[in-house]
């Protein structure tokens, strides 16, 4: 097929106006893909790479030769800011042809809302959050709306493959399309899926539709890549040593330290000067805190402040302040990040992005490395992993730099496999459940309990969660004024499930802290949880803020800017990281292979690990004496398969092995003491972990161990199956016991795929 040909004529007019040569291979293979089959369609390619235009060009095409009566597409995107990005992308494109562009969020204009009501029209670009506000309160509209709809794009999809908001996402999709009578094609969009396949089967489930992958040839991936390493304080690890021959040499630092300078920082500080960069973190305390010392090493150095800051918690003056200056070709100007900036917004020319420690996924590494490279150029990472000096009685996995061993792992995965992580397809999310039960009354009023069922339980995202767990759930509401049962028999919202509903923050279903206001004078400058008491300081927009009154009440705090530095809270930032990660940290200790993007702190900081490795038996066994009774586990487990294994230990293995004490630094080691010898302790971790058992024999006695936002209203018996079956990995912890079977005495060999 000739793409460009098949394209209607307004298309071809703005691929002339922009001077393009030719279609992109992602253009070519979209189009074949949606013109020539009535599949649902996922497209992934890397950042910048037109995947936007690869969709719309040919869904717009096909609009424009049959009209759609409603809106014909509407577009899902995780971020406000990707929206109000890819709003004027878009509107260039539909401009001509008179092709209405609607955004629909808490900051769009409320008059296009309005308008879009009265003649539904065009494309409809909207949150998950919006839309679940628009399944309820506009629910009446949803069939005038989207009654003849042919497309869902759903942008950046890998960021909903893993968590409830994924879910949360096609528990809508399906409801729309149930109750508006259509049937569109999906079409997803990512420049990071890990398992296309399991990405394709989540983006059609429900749909009655199959998934077509296209291929293509993408092109050659160009990176500039270091990893540089800093002890806080001196010495650095390659002082006094010889750095292996072809290890990029480091300029030294020749600007001024503030008191008590972090070195690290000042790297950043000297590297970022006269370039337009971002500087990402892994939570937004440290974005704070660098932010701070950044600003810091300005003024030590008498230089002008060059440094933003953007995270969640800031107010939307402060992000979008930032979002135009990085929009700004002559600005010279670097912001402090979070995963805010990680997803597709176009801010322009960056020439650098660095990253203090290592992301948890290797979908963040990508996703955060693809912000630079646009216009032609390479995409350029330079990561800065920071920590103290061992104290000298640090037992020995203090000694271990696990960050540097993550940063290398996730960036040998990809360039070696192309591992990217797969869909979590194997939740129980009750949490969800009561969500959407909840939504579904606000929306529809009374209904049956078995009509309220055929509308929530049949949706996909529930398709592990049995009947008699839904009229478990729905008689604890019930009983809990949740919900209310009429005189009919049926079921409506009670008094304080109408309190929950009718909050804004129903509407999403992701964790969130209680926050308060913090504002100077007339200036919002964002929100922080568990607010000093009045005269101390907090930290917020990269500056410290003397706090003058504290209104519970309202939940607001009255500041004032001061000088100084303080670390900044805002909540619990939880990793998830996949075993494949650990796996392959072991494997930097364990080979010996200098990566070229090492530089020298790094390359002799490597070196004494894995010389400690060597040392320490670390290599051979998982489990290491480090004296006495102390002992320390290595089980190279990811974040919940790590978890299981902690439970396990302590509720099917501590009365054998006398084991005490035990705590963790997830998802890296467990320290612990216990009376057992070693070979005891891999012959009764065996025998236990043979043993039927059912994965709830891993909860706590008496806990409820509440993970996602709504938990707490979901009976206490459904929160710790859900753990147990849907958190919890032990099929994973049980497959790297058995791969401990050699360790225990019997004469046996690793399995295929072992670590060991």
């Amino acid at each position: 097929m000739n793409v460009f040909e098949r394209y209607a004529p307004f298309i071809q007019n703005y691929i002339y106006r922009s001077g393009w040569q030719s279609l992109r291979a992602v253009q070519n293979a979209a189009g074949d893909a949606i013109f020539g089959t009535e599949e649902n369609v996922l497209l992934t390619a890397s950042t910048a790479s037109g995947k936007t235009e690869a969709a719309f060009f040919p869904i717009l095409t096909l609009l424009e030769e049959n009209p759609s009566d409603t809106v014909g597409v509407l577009y899902i995107a995780p971020l406000k800011a990707l929206i109000n990005d890819q709003f004027g992308r878009l509107n260039d494109l539909c401009e001509e042809e008179g092709i209405a562009v609607t955004s629909w969020h808490g900051d769009a204009n409320p008059t296009k809302k309005r308008k879009l009501l009265k003649k539904p029209s065009g494309i409809l670009q909207i949150t998950p959050e919006s839309l679940e506000s628009l399944m309820i309160n506009k629910h009446m509209e949803i069939p005038s709306l989207f009654g003849d709809l042919r497309f869902i794009v759903i942008d950046e999809i890998h960021s909903l493959l893993r968590a409830d908001r994924g879910l949360q996402t096609f528990c809508l999709i399906e409801r729309l399309c149930r109750l508006a009578g259509c049937s569109p094609r999906r079409i997803g969009l990512s420049a990071t899926i890990g398992s296309p396949r399991l990405a394709g089967e989540f983006l059609a489930a429900g749909s009655g539709r199959g998934t077509v992958i296209p291929k293509f040839d993408g092109g050659r991936e160009v990176w500039r890549l270091s990893m540089e390493h800093f002890y806080n304080t001196p010495p650095q690890a390659d002082e006094g040593k010889s750095v292996p021959a072809g290890t990029p040499p480091m300029e030294p630092p020749t600007d001024t330290a503030p008191k008590d300078a972090d070195p690290g920082i000042g790297y950043i500080f000297a590297h970022t000067r006269g370039k337009k960069c971002l500087v990402f973190t892994n939570s937004r305390e440290e974005c704070e805190s660098v932010c701070q010392y950044l600003r810091q090493y300005c003024e030590a150095n008498h230089e002008p402040d060059r440094f933003l800051i953007h995270h969640g918690n800031l107010s939307a003056s402060y992000r979008e302040s930032a979002e135009e200056e990085m929009r700004d070709e002559d600005s010279l100007m670097s912001v402090c990040a979070t995963a805010t900036l990680e997803l597709g917004i176009d801010i322009g020319r960056l020439e650098r992005a660095f990253h203090i420690d290592a992301p948890f996924t290797v979908s963040g590494f990508l996703q955060r490395m693809g912000r630079t490279g646009r216009r032609g150029n390479p995409s350029e990472m330079w990561f800065v992993m920071r920590e103290d000096h061992p104290e000298a009685r640090a037992m020995l996995p203090d000694s271990i730099p696990w960050y540097l061993l993550q940063g290398i792992a996730l960036v040998q995965l990809y360039m070696e496999e192309r591992f990217v992580e797969p869909p979590r397809t194997d939740r129980m999310p009750y949490s969800l459940l009561y969500h959407q039960t909840m939504s579904t009354l606000a929306a529809h009023g009374e209904m049956t309990p078995g009509e309220l069922a055929s509308r929530v339980l049949t949706l996909s995202g529930f398709r592990r969660i049995s009947q008699e767990d839904y009229r478990l759930l729905l008689l604890h509401l019930i009983e809990k004024d949740h919900v209310n049962r009429t005189e009919n028999g049926g079921l409506i919202l009670g008094i304080s499930g109408e309190r929950i509903v009718n909050n804004y923050k129903f509407y999403a279903v992701f964790q969130e802290n209680i926050e308060y206001t913090v504002r100077s004078g007339p200036e919002q400058l964002g929100t922080i949880v568990k607010p000093p008491p009045v005269g101390d300081k907090i930290a917020i927009a990269g500056r410290v803020w003397a706090v003058d009154e504290v209104d519970h009440k309202r939940r607001e705090v009255l500041c004032t800017l001061v000088k100084g530095l303080i670390p900044a809270y805002f909540g619990d930032v939880a990793g998830d990281i996949h075993t494949h990660i650990l796996e392959r940290m072991y494997r930097v200790l364990k080979e010996d292979v200098q990566y070229p993007y090492l530089m020298p702190h790094a390359v002799c900081r490597l070196a004494d690990a894995r010389n400690t490795f060597q040392k320490s038996r670390m290599r051979d066994r998982p489990l290491v004496c480090l004296g006495g009774k102390m002992w320390a586990l290595f089980p190279w487990l990811g974040t919940y398969a790590f978890l299981a294994m902690e439970r396990f230990l302590k509720l099917r293995c501590a009365g054998r092995l006398s084991l005490k004490g035990l705590h963790s630094s997830r998802p890296y080691y467990m320290l612990f003491t216990m009376q057992a010898d070693e070979t005891d302790f891999y012959r009764i971790v065996l025998e236990e972990a043979e043993k039927e058992f059912s994965p709830m024999e891993l909860i706590y006695p008496k806990e409820v161990p509440v993970f996602e936002k709504y938990d707490p209203y979901v009976p206490e018996e459904l929160v710790r199956k859900g753990f147990a079956f849907g958190v919890l990995d032990v099929e994973t912890m049980k497959c790297r016991i058995r791969e401990w079977k050699a360790f225990s005495g019997c004469e046996a060999k690793a399995e295929k795929g072992s670590v060991w």
